[in-house]
Order: structure tokens, then sequence, then C-alpha cells
């Protein structure tokens, strides 16, 4: 990594801290172990690229405009990018939360993240923060976001119930998670809806919106927690 990246990457952890409402304490259901979560009975599509299409052509179609506007993103809110790659959503959701809202970027791949957090700095976007996040455990600070967007990267965790559960608590009153997928076989680097939906309601989530996206076989679901969380050993498996 360049001595850029470094700083800014330090730079952004510090950020999130101040920013998220995230701090160094400990979560206490961290001392539950992955062995206590289902394994997904689907296949799970192999990470491929960090770019899932040219930022130009995506921008032909209004993509992230037409994303945001049916996730509700608005100025001054906190929205993260889960697996945000080479930062398409990221660079967007900036503009759109403004001066007062904050993105945080996030991808599983160190290189990855690093080459996002040298073009965050290079953009001069002071409202973003970049980190890495584990397959299972994106890490994120409790109550902490308005909104969770997922792009095309579902279909690529491989430990969904586990990652989901862990997730929940980051959403604050109202939030929502943001779902963009194809409408194939997880292993063809698409998740059906159905099981979608199945997977996130094992683990306390209600969908709240389903609509169609001008790319053939692409979809938009939103979804919001309800009730508590299951205990991970009752989390009841789909089959995909």
């Amino acid at each position: 990594m360049s001595i850029r990246a470094g700083v800014a990457s330090a730079l952004f952890g510090a950020l999130l801290l101040a920013g998220c409402g995230g701090n160094a304490t400990p979560k206490p259901d961290r001392d539950i172990p992955s062995a206590a979560f289902p394994a997904a009975h689907r296949p799970v599509a192999p990470i491929v690229s960090s770019r899932w299409s040219t930022e130009e052509a995506r921008d032909r179609l209004k993509e992230a405009d037409r994303v945001m506007d049916l996730a509700g993103v608005k100025p001054g809110m906190t929205v993260a990018d889960i697996g945000a790659g080479e930062g398409y959503y990221t660079i967007r959701l900036a503009q759109r939360v403004g001066a007062k809202g904050r993105v945080l970027a996030e991808d599983i791949i160190p290189e990855v993240r690093n080459t996002l957090a040298e073009r965050v700095y290079r953009e001069q976007l002071d409202n973003v923060s970049v980190r890495l996040g584990e397959p299972a455990d994106p890490k994120l600070p409790d109550r902490s976001f308005d909104r969770i967007l997922m792009v095309h990267m579902y279909h690529e965790i491989e430990a969904p119930y586990e990652f989901l559960w862990r997730m929940r608590p980051s959403l604050k009153e109202g939030g929502r998670v943001i779902i963009v997928d194809a409408d194939r076989p997880t292993a063809n680097h698409g998740t059906p809806p159905a099981l979608l939906a199945c997977e996130l309601a094992a683990v306390g989530y209600r969908q709240t919106e389903a609509r169609a996206l001008p790319q053939q076989g692409t979809y938009l679901r939103a979804f919001e927690p309800v009730g508590k969380r299951p205990a991970p050993r009752s989390i009841t498996v789909c089959k995909g």
C-alpha cells in the first residue's frame, strides 16, 4: 500500500469513529462463534471482480440516481456501502448525502479497499470513511446507519445468516437494508428474490419494497428489522 493510501486509511478510520457513532468497545455478540450459525444451503458465487460494469455505462442508465431515489437516500443521512469495490456508489452516495451526511465504504479485499481509499483521498470526499470488513461480519457500529446498501454482491456472502445477524444492530430506528441483485441462481452471480426474502426473514428482517430495475433481470429489495434477533442456533435455513 502506498504511503498516501496508508495515511488516508488511518484518517478514514478516525473519521469512522467520529462520524458513524462507532467506538472501540467490543460488542457482546463477538463472543458468539461462527460455528453457532447455520451454513447457507446454496452455492456461493466467487468474487471475480471489483467492477460490475463501467461507471459511464451505469450513469447512462441513471442507475445510481434511480437506486438512491428508491432507497430514499437523502441529504444528512448516514449510509453504509457494503462491497463498495471501486466506489461507484460510494462517490455518488457522498454527493447525495452532502456535507452533513456520512458514507462508510467497506470491502473485504485489502487491495480493493486501499484503491478505494486512494480514490476518496484524491477526490477529497471528506464525508466518506473507508474500512476493511470481514466475510461473515461487516463490523459496523451500532445504531449508526439510515441505509445499508449491498449492490450486486449479496450472492458473494459466504455466511449470509451470520453476516445479516451481526449487521442488524447497526441500523438506526427506521433504517433500511437495500439490496440490488440479479434474478438468477447464486452460482450465476445473482439471487432469486424469493430466496433473498427468505434468508433475510430468517434473521428477522421484513421486506418493505420490491422494484424491478431497467437492467434486464435486475431488482431492488428493501428490508427493515422487526422484533428481536433470533438465537443463532434457532435460525431456519432456506433452500436455494
